[in-house]
């Protein structure tokens, strides 16, 4: 059944039901005085989430749009970039959300005094989220991310000192499954987490060796579901708005969190707030209609960086925006180099419209790759109740 939607960000759409869903979301997130709904957060993405993107995917639909993660050393230490990417748009005013990475309680305390009491960012946020389940080697080879649970002495004093300074601003915390498959943490983790005050927790279903590869684990979640009173949220392998409902139907969890799914799909978002709804339209934009957002996506970042800063930043959306479509591979490469908003949007009105490609529905995007084993500290297995931070573990760039 073909039907039409008229979205928030002035895109319409041609939508078709691929049949029923299985049933609906769950309630209202609340985190502290703060209400999601519906209870859908996107994740944090290094070079990705900045203001333009989390402006674009709020135009498709409600939820709670978390910025890219913040390094809490350089954030203490006025890094003028850090300082830069911590902003809100005037649309998040209300709910400007913000992730932190640190493993020093001290110095993440201190950052978060500094958003809370003192304004940096310009807007007093409404919700902090601690990072706890970055993958990557530069940060875990500093006992960071999803590195850090292991040591759980150190990452309760974390928790605790975020919370203390967030004072009436809800902190949450995202997690993986642990470390790998002999050193799983999130149970701990979670149990931690609401002893000293968290909101809510959030559960890639992964292990950091695992970074991206193979299927997320759902079984963790619903596990923790029943170990922690606090609101639990899934993430990992969120590629449709069905997806989500299955996640919630499957664990129990209150909310989900997405990722990859959005990349070059920020229409997933009005999916998922139809789903959640119970209705089951879904967005299968032509190309005609992608290319619209496309030019809107470049449009804010051109906004907020400049044209040519914009465009350029621009590039590396170029390729999840046309993935399964029929495109040149010429013309994809000029996209890929594109300088200034009208070459682009004269790049776009050349290609021939076409419908939205359903064979790449539900597919991964974004990051993939096999396993491999985590970086960590010299020793950081030994002693999982050592609670000083690793030496000189504190990042200086924000993002990861």
């Amino acid at each position: 059944m073909i039907q039409v939607a008229t979205y928030s960000g002035g895109v319409s759409s041609s939508v078709l039901a691929r049949g029923p869903s299985t049933g609906t979301g769950p309630a209202p997130l609340r985190l502290g005085a703060l209400t999601v709904d519906p209870a859908v957060v996107l994740a944090p993405m290094a070079g990705i989430t900045n203001p333009a993107f989390r402006t674009l995917c709020r135009e498709f639909g409600a939820g709670l749009y978390v910025c890219e993660m913040i390094t809490t050393r350089a954030l203490v230490e006025r890094n003028e970039k850090t300082l830069q990417m911590v902003r809100a748009t005037p649309d998040e005013e209300d709910a400007f959300s913000v992730q932190l990475y640190g493993v020093d309680p001290a110095t993440v305390g201190r950052a978060v005094e500094m958003l809370v009491d003192e304004g940096v960012a310009g807007t007093r946020p409404a919700h902090i989220d601690l990072n706890f389940g970055c993958p990557v080697p530069k940060v875990t080879r500093k006992g960071g991310g999803s590195a850090l649970p292991w040591r759980r002495v150190l990452f309760r004093r974390i928790v605790r000192a975020a919370v203390a300074a967030a004072g009436d601003v809800p902190v949450t915390v995202k997690t993986r499954i642990g470390i790998d498959a002999d050193h799983v943490t999130y149970l701990d983790a979670g149990r931690i987490a609401q002893d000293e005050g968290a909101a809510a927790v959030t559960l890639h279903g992964r292990t950091a060796d695992q970074l991206y590869s193979g299927t997320a684990d759902w079984t963790p979640i619903a596990r923790l579901v029943e170990a922690v009173d606090i609101p639990v949220l899934g993430n990992g392998d969120v590629w449709e708005a069905d997806d989500a409902l299955r996640l919630v139907a499957e664990t129990g969890c209150a909310g989900v969190v997405i990722g990859r799914g959005c990349l070059g799909r920020p229409w997933l978002f009005g999916d998922l707030a139809a789903a959640f709804a119970g209705e089951t339209r879904r967005a299968l934009p032509t190309l005609r209609e992608v290319a619209a957002v496309m030019l809107r996506h470049a449009e804010l970042l051109s906004e907020d960086q400049g044209e040519l800063h914009g465009c350029t930043d621009f590039r590396k959306h170029v390729a999840w925006y046309l993935k399964g479509f029929s495109v040149g591979s010429d013309v994809r490469r000029s996209l890929a180099m594109v300088s200034s908003l009208d070459e682009l949007a004269e790049l776009l009105a050349g290609i021939p419209d076409q419908p939205y490609p359903v064979a790449v529905l539900g597919g991964p995007r974004g990051r993939t790759g096999p396993p491999r084993p985590v970086a960590l500290p010299e020793g950081w297995l030994a002693d999982r109740d050592d609670p000083r931070p690793p030496a000189g573990a504190e990042l200086m760039v924000s993002g990861g």
